[in-house]
């Protein structure tokens, strides 16, 4: 792909996802530091796809790359349903989580590549198993991020077993292979190797939320802060879904997608964008190991560009 930065959506694979890049097409803010990506995943339950969560929450507002990958891999049902309650399920769930945050790099550079983006740290967002997904990637480090956003992220995968448990009046059958899987990906135990990366963190809950509890999140944000994490939570009146069923193609976005867009909008648009209104705003020029960067008035320079974005 040129140099040259398309105004639609750039459809392509990244080690071996699909993926949805959506350009930096902001006209009232330009990025202020080094990070020109951010990789987004989706979940099993709705929206369950690439294409369905850009179209349910696009942040168009954060003037970054925004690609939004496939998961590796999918559970039937969505992990409300009583397929998690086999080996199969938590396997599935396993290889969704591990695989995405093993194939990070990867994908990273591909997509530098691709849509011609500078090197530098990448932000990161998911929801549900996607939420998972970015956090184990946060604390895995392979790959240096400033600010990550989780909506419902799968806290503890035994507990969320274990209230479908009490819905479907039956226990789970995991092997002990599969009770290590659960362990391994319990967020709570990750919170210090988390909390190390000194990446921003928001965790982002629905009250109404039988997959994952808003308390949950609130105990994680906890263990974060105790870690010295920079955690914070926000919790709307909302179920766990945040797009209708079937949830896997591009729709108009629910009123709970179009809440969770807006705090998440405005929550990286403080930590990776400024706009003409912040004066003391840090800009590329300020950011360590910017790409090109000029000694000056930097400020001063990115309203220009703002300026110039958006015609004025």
């Amino acid at each position: 792909m040129s140099g040259d930065r398309p105004n639609r959506p750039v459809h392509g694979t990244a080690a071996g996802a699909r993926y949805v890049a959506l350009p930096p097409t902001a006209v009232d803010a330009v990025a202020s530091g080094p990070t020109r990506l951010m990789l987004i995943w989706p979940g099993f339950d709705p929206p369950r796809t690439a294409e369905a969560l850009a179209a349910s929450v696009p942040l168009t507002g954060v003037p970054v790359w925004r690609v939004y990958l496939d998961l590796p891999a999918q559970l039937p049902g969505g992990l409300g349903s009583a397929a998690i309650l086999d080996d199969a399920g938590i396997e599935r769930y396993g290889a969704a989580v591990e695989h995405a945050a093993d194939r990070l790099p990867e994908a990273v550079d591909g997509l530098r590549r691709e849509l011609a983006v500078a090197a530098g740290p990448v932000a990161l967002a998911g929801f549900s198993t996607g939420g998972a997904a970015a956090l184990l990637a946060v604390a895995r480090g392979d790959v240096p991020v400033t600010a990550t956003a989780a909506v419902a992220p799968v806290v503890a995968p035994s507990r969320a077993a274990r209230a479908v448990e009490k819905r479907a009046g039956r226990d789970r059958a995991w092997t002990d292979a599969s009770v290590a899987l659960a362990d391994r990906l319990d967020l709570g135990a990750l919170a210090a190797d988390i909390a190390a990366r000194d990446a921003e963190l928001l965790l982002v809950g629905g009250a109404k939320d039988r997959v994952v509890p808003s308390g949950e999140l609130a105990g994680l944000r906890d263990a974060l802060r105790r870690h010295g994490a920079a955690a914070e939570t926000v919790t709307f009146r909302m179920g766990h879904a945040l797009a209708a069923e079937p949830g896997t193609e591009a729709r108009p976005p629910i009123t709970e997608a179009v809440r969770v867009d807006g705090v998440l909008s405005d929550w990286f648009r403080d930590r990776l964008a400024a706009t003409a209104d912040d004066a003391d705003a840090p800009t590329d020029a300020d950011a360590p190991g910017a790409a090109g960067a000029e000694p000056g008035d930097a400020r001063g320079d990115a309203v220009e560009r703002h300026k110039a974005a958006s015609g004025a």
